[in-house]
Formats: C-alpha cells, sequence, structure tokens
C-alpha cells in the first residue's frame, strides 16, 4: 500500500472502499469517526464537509410525509411558498434562492427548476435510511449548480424481509397513505413503495379563493441491491409520479375550471382589508372605470373561475443506478440519471405544456496516492425542455422557454490528513464545458481541525456556478407574454466561505456556523417589459448588475436532559445585501429561533417544537419604492411583517411489535397569513398578484393514524 497510513483516516474509510457505505454517499466524501460514544445525538455527520443528517427515526419522530416536511422548520434550512395559488415550493439553504439547492438521490442530481417546482413535495420518505445537507456552493463534488448547497436522498439497503403500511387522516381532508415492502435474498434485495397523500383546498378568509393548494398524487417506486454483480455492487431505483394540484378556485373539478372564465364567483368583501365591494377591489390611484358599492373607483374582477386558478398535472418517470468496484487499493464508480418529466397546467386562462428529459453520466475512482486519497472523474449532464401553450388572451407560444443543455465535465479531488489526523485537508476542481456558456471552472477547499474527540472546526472556501433556465425560477408572469427575450450572458456564480464549530460531548452537542455567500449574474425575469417595436408585452430575461451577498450565523445546542428526555435550542441570523429592487425575490427573515423536546420511554413517543420567526422586510423585498402594492380596500400594504410562533406536536404509542398509532397537531396555535393580510394584492391601478407571501397558509392541522410493521 505504499506509504499509505489508514490511522488518520481511521480504518472506517478503507472498510467503505469495500463495503456498502460508499455506495450510500457521493464520492469524494470522507467519514472519520473518533469511535467515542455519546447521549445527545450530534448535529453533524462526522465529516469533513460539514453535512446534517436526518435519519429515518428522526423523520418518523416528525410525522413527515414528504421531503418539504422533513426539511422545514431547521436552522439554515426552509421550505418557501412563491405562490399563494399554486403553492410552487423550494427547500432554501442559508436563506438563497430555492434553484440554488440542488437535490441528489444517492449522490446523483436528476432534478431541474421545471422539476423541483412541485416536485419536491413528490419525494415520498419511504425506505430512505436517511437525508444529508450541506450548504455552501461547491460542497457537492457532482453538482456545481448547487450555488446554495446540496440534498441528498439515501435509500437503505434491506438486510431482511419488511413490511410496512402507515395510514394517517386528517383535517381538511388530508390524508396519507404509505405502503413499503422488501424482500431480502442472499446477495441482495428488492424494494418496493406506494404512497397517496391528498389534501382539499383551503380557504381561511371566505373569499372563494384558496390560500392552500389542494392535491392528489400518486407515488410508486420500485428498489433493487445486488451485493456482487462480477464483483460490482449495485443499486438502484425507478420512480413514477402523478400528481394533480388546483388552487384558487375550491374543489377538485378542473374542466368547470377551465370553461369559466368571465363573471364574478368570488366575494371581495371578505377577509383582512377586504374591498367595500363582494364583485371587485378599490384602484388606490383612482383609474377605475368602475363605481363600487361605496362611491370609489374601482374595478369589477369578471375572469370566472379560470382568472384566479392555476392547475397543474404532473407526470415524471425516474431512473438512478450506480455501481462500485474494488479498483486496486481504492474503487471505481459508475452511475447514471435519467429522468422524463411532463406538466400540463393551466395558470389563470395561460395554457403551459412542458416535456424535459434529463441524462447524467458519471464515472470515476478513488485511489490512494502515498498518504493522498485522489478522487478523479468525469460526468456529461444533458437537459432540455420543450414547451407549448398560449397566454390568456389565446395568443400562441409556443417553445417560450425552451433551452437544451449540453454540459461535460471532468473533476479532481484530494484529501490528505496530517499531524497524525488532527489536520484533514480535502482540495477539488471542477472544470465543465457548458454549451451555452463555455468552459467553467468551480473549485473548492475544506479543512477539518479535530481539537480534540469533543471539538472540531471545519472550514471551507468554494465556488459554483448554475446555468439559468427561466421559468418556475421567478414569475409565473412569463406565461402572459408571446416571448422571452434573453440578454444574458454568462452563467450565476456563486463564492461562498464558510466556518462551523462544533462539539459532542457525554450529555450535549454543539455546532454553530458563520456562512457568506455572494451570487455574481443573479438571473432576473421582467415579466412586465414591452417590445418598443410592436408594443406586445414581452419578458426580458436579464442579469443582476451587482452581486447579491447573503450573510449569517446560527447555532444548535441539543442537551439529553435524562436518557429518555432531549432538548434543542437553536437561532439563525441572516443579512441580505442587494442594490437592484426585487433581485431578491420573496421575503425573507433576519432571525428565526427553534425549540424542541423529544421524549422516548419504552413504548411511548413524542415531539414538541416552536419555531419563532421573525418580523421581514415586507417593502424591501416585494420593491414597494418602485411598485407599491395594496389591499382590496385601497390601503397600502404592510411595510414589515409581524413576527409569529408556529408550534408542533405529536406523540406515538407503540402497541406490540407490529402495530403502533399516532396523533399530532401541526400549527397548534392556528396561526396563518390572512388573519394578518391576505396573500394576494393589486397595484395602484387595480391589477392584482399572488405572490404577497411571508406567512402559514394554512392554519391547525389534527391528524391521527396507524402503523404496521411485519
Amino acid at each position: 500500500m505504499h506509504n499509505f497510513d489508514p490511522k488518520p483516516l481511521s480504518l472506517a474509510v478503507l472498510l467503505a472502499f469495500a463495503g456498502p457505505a460508499l455506495a450510500d454517499k457521493e464520492l469524494g466524501e470522507i467519514t472519520v469517526s473518533s469511535g467515542k460514544s455519546i447521549g445527545a445525538k450530534p448535529v453533524l455527520r462526522d465529516e469533513i464537509i460539514a453535512t446534517e443528517s436526518i435519519g429515518a427515526r428522526e423523520l418518523e419522530k416528525t410525522g413527515a410525509t414528504m421531503l418539504t416536511e422533513a426539511l422545514d422548520k431547521r436552522p439554515g434550512i426552509s421550505v418557501q411558498n412563491e405562490c399563494s395559488i399554486c403553492n410552487v415550493r423550494n427547500v432554501v439553504l442559508n436563506n438563497l434562492p430555492g434553484r440554488y439547492t440542488t437535490l441528489l438521490i444517492d449522490g446523483i442530481p436528476i432534478f431541474s427548476s421545471v422539476s423541483t417546482a412541485y416536485g419536491l413535495d413528490s419525494v415520498a420518505l419511504g425506505g430512505l435510511e436517511r437525508i444529508e445537507i450541506s450548504r455552501g456552493a461547491g460542497t457537492s463534488l457532482i453538482a456545481p449548480e448547487a450555488l446554495a448547497g446540496s440534498v441528498n436522498i439515501i435509500t437503505r439497503r434491506p438486510i431482511k424481509d419488511e413490511f410496512l403500511a402507515n395510514q394517517q387522516l386528517a383535517s381538511f381532508g388530508q390524508m396519507n397513505t404509505e405502503l413499503f415492502g422488501a424482500k431480502a435474498f442472499t446477495g441482495g434485495a428488492l424494494t418496493a413503495n406506494f404512497n397517496h397523500n391528498q389534501h382539499d383546498t383551503v380557504d381561511a378568509d371566505d373569499n372563494s379563493v384558496s390560500e392552500y393548494t389542494g392535491y392528489k398524487r400518486n407515488l410508486g417506486g420500485l428498489g433493487f441491491f445486488i451485493d456482487d454483480l462480477g464483483g460490482f455492487k449495485i443499486r438502484g431505483r425507478f420512480d413514477i409520479v402523478d400528481e394533480k394540484r388546483m388552487g384558487g378556485a375550491m374543489g377538485t373539478n378542473y374542466n368547470q375550471v377551465r370553461n369559466n372564465e368571465s363573471g364574478n364567483p368570488f366575494d371581495w368583501s371578505k377577509g383582512k382589508n377586504a374591498s367595500p365591494d363582494p364583485r371587485g377591489w378599490v384602484t388606490p390611484d383612482g383609474s377605475g372605470t368602475d363605481t363600487l358599492s361605496n362611491g370609489q373607483a374601482g374595478k369589477f374582477y369578471n375572469d370566472g373561475l379560470g382568472g384566479m386558478s392555476e392547475i397543474i398535472f404532473t407526470d415524471r418517470k425516474q431512473f438512478v443506478t450506480s455501481a462500485t468496484h474494488k479498483l486496486g487499493e481504492g474503487t471505481m464508480r459508475f452511475a447514471l440519471g435519467m429522468a422524463k418529466h411532463k406538466q400540463d397546467s393551466y395558470y389563470e386562462k395561460s395554457v403551459y405544456k412542458a416535456d424535459q428529459t434529463q441524462y447524467y453520466l458519471e464515472a470515476s475512482t478513488q485511489q490512494p496516492i502515498g498518504k493522498t486519497l485522489v478522487t478523479t472523474g468525469v460526468t456529461y449532464r444533458y437537459e432540455d425542455l420543450a414547451s407549448t401553450g398560449s397566454d390568456s388572451n389565446g395568443a400562441v407560444n409556443d417553445g417560450i422557454d425552451n433551452y437544451k443543455y449540453k454540459t461535460p465535465g471532468v473533476f479532481l479531488q484530494a484529501y490528505r490528513a496530517v499531524l497524525d489526523g488532527v489536520l484533514e485537508f480535502n482540495g477539488s476542481v471542477r472544470y465543465d464545458n457548458h454549451n451555452v456558456f463555455g468552459g467553467i471552472t468551480s473549485p473548492r477547499v475544506n479543512m477539518l481541525w479535530n481539537h480534540n474527540h469533543e471539538w472540531n472546526s471545519r472550514f471551507a472556501v468554494g465556488r459554483g456556478f448554475r446555468a439559468p433556465t427561466s421559468f418556475f425560477e421567478q414569475d409565473h408572469g412569463i406565461l402572459d407574454t408571446t416571448r422571452i427575450v434573453s440578454n444574458i450572458k454568462e452563467a450565476e456564480i456563486s463564492d461562498n466561505a464558510s466556518y462551523a464549530l462544533s462539539y459532542a460531548g457525554d450529555r450535549l452537542a454543539m455546532v454553530s456556523s458563520l456562512n457568506y455567500n455572494k451570487i455574481k449574474n443573479m438571473a432576473l425575469l421582467d415579466s412586465g417589459a414591452t417590445d418598443p417595436v410592436t408594443g406586445q408585452a414581452i419578458t426580458l430575461f436579464t442579469s443582476a448588475k451587482k452581486p447579491v451577498t447573503v450573510a449569517g450565523g446560527d447555532i444548535t445546542l441539543t442537551y439529553k436532559i435524562t436518557p429518555q428526555l432531549e432538548t434543542t435550542v437553536a437561532a439563525e441570523h441572516f443579512k441580505y445585501h442587494f442594490e437592484e429592487p426585487g433581485t431578491l425575490a420573496f421575503a425573507r427573515p433576519e432571525t428565526r429561533a427553534y425549540l424542541r423536546l423529544d421524549y422516548e420511554n419504552g413504548p411511548w413517543t413524542g415531539m414538541l417544537r416552536g419555531t419563532w420567526t421573525g418580523p421581514m422586510d415586507l417593502a424591501k423585498f416585494y420593491d414597494y419604492a418602485n411598485n407599491q402594492r395594496y389591499n382590496f380596500d385601497g390601503s397600502k400594504k404592510m411595510d414589515e411583517s409581524p413576527s409569529y410562533w408556529v408550534a408542533d406536536l405529536r406523540g406515538e404509542y407503540r402497541v406490540n411489535k407490529q402495530w403502533g398509532v399516532f396523533m399530532g397537531v401541526d400549527n397548534v396555535f392556528d396561526f396563518k397569513q390572512s388573519d394578518k393580510e391576505n396573500m394576494l394584492w393589486v397595484d395602484s391601478a387595480g391589477e392584482y398578484d399572488v405572490t404577497q407571501i411571508w406567512g402559514p397558509n394554512r392554519g391547525r392541522l389534527i391528524y391521527g393514524g396507524v402503523k404496521f410493521t411485519l
């Protein structure tokens, strides 16, 4: 083995080369364990890259039924709702835009901005071993487009036959049915999972326009694990998604909504700061040609159910697989990902149909050279989008956001430990040859300083790039234009620096981190532009002239009060700097705080958590200076949102080895934004939009259910 000394890496690394752990991890991640047993759960995985891990037991405790629920309400991590009608949601890391978060399945990136818009809700949790979250540009060696970081879903290789049935019923017509089965055999295993999840539309202010979209989704998947096929260890899975969702109009009669595009089926006199007239609303600048019942100038609504509704049908099929093989003293890996994503949608009288294909190919190796562990590899990513549609007036806008990206890339990473393992270094560089934006280099350096068995420091500096697409990244408004004019010449670039200090003792675990992110060439959409020649409405696709910076810190303390009771206290604080109004879209708080209690004793399990969200500068994020926003009664929208608490609790009792029962309440105090301010808004001329978002769009959810396992 030349001069390669296994002690600095800990023997677990070498065992990982030949064992199943390698298939569970992205190539290039190194696990180093001190072997010290602690009572409190560690906040970070014991790796050179600061990686937060959510295990299967943790997912069970919170009662999460989908990926977005599992990731929400954690320091530095949140799920942002970007439309009050269709509820498009993105996972936000370090308070950066959700399009900068890359989702991987077993280390394979196979999602795009189109497929994550509604697709993250369609990732089931059955059969998972854990979810790994790494924050910062370049944390994923194989996904340089993860400017904010990556979320890696690790599937579990069963070692015995299993069967799980989980049935949940809740308020708002919510129902979740989850089935998971596994067949283990000598040399491998097969898995199958099915999930049905549905929810009614929710209208809390009685104006007949929903704030929480209704949906019905069915997910199915097959997984396979082969321990030895010609010396290769293979794993993979095939998944299908079928989802229908509608927001705005209540109910599920999609055809009725599509065919109802005139008249006023809503009551605009309901809700906070509502209009004096149920037929329409005040035009704040007095330009309205209609006279409201109180004599004010206004604008009557006359676009029917369809004009205030969004309907999205999603059909997705995806396949991922990887194979690892011992190669000399190290390993080699091959990976393949394929996805076919179709969307048939109706956005406020506009029609949009998208057909997307994605491929990912990888070949890589890890080899010790002397005392240095070297990872090399090549990748090829292909992503295209073909769309057809029409605007709200029926004008055809086929191909309005078509694109085709082909990106071959190479990467190199070197790991080395010095001073008998006290210091560990990891440096990497990628080069990608993008067919549109040319050659792009993405370097990153990580350092882990093992102060002692309890204290560690992690330093990281990195860069990532992302090729902008267009739709779903910022604004649905592009659908009501006939074409997009792209003035983007360069890819989005992120420079990131971070420091994390962690402690793991017998009863206390702690991690604190500082993060600095600077985004250059941030892509912007201006859907209110006009063609100077034809006078037609167009969308300009441009880049911000000035960089956007987001810097902040967070701290998490977990303390084992008793062997049965554990508490967690956490807080985060971020600062945002952007000179061009509206560059960083959607409101974000500067401060959040988190409290949690976990109880586990025999057959009983309980969880209570509270999340405090501080005020948000709505005037800044929503650009009141250039486009003041108003309520339906003509009053101005709040300049700053109020702070608020959201509390959740859940309890479970294990009746015996097979049966368990559970019950929980989300948003115990029933706080929702509509109690303070409508999520809809109008401009001075009375034109409406659906993105005044800063708080929960659903109130108290009470749920319960049963579990059966074999």
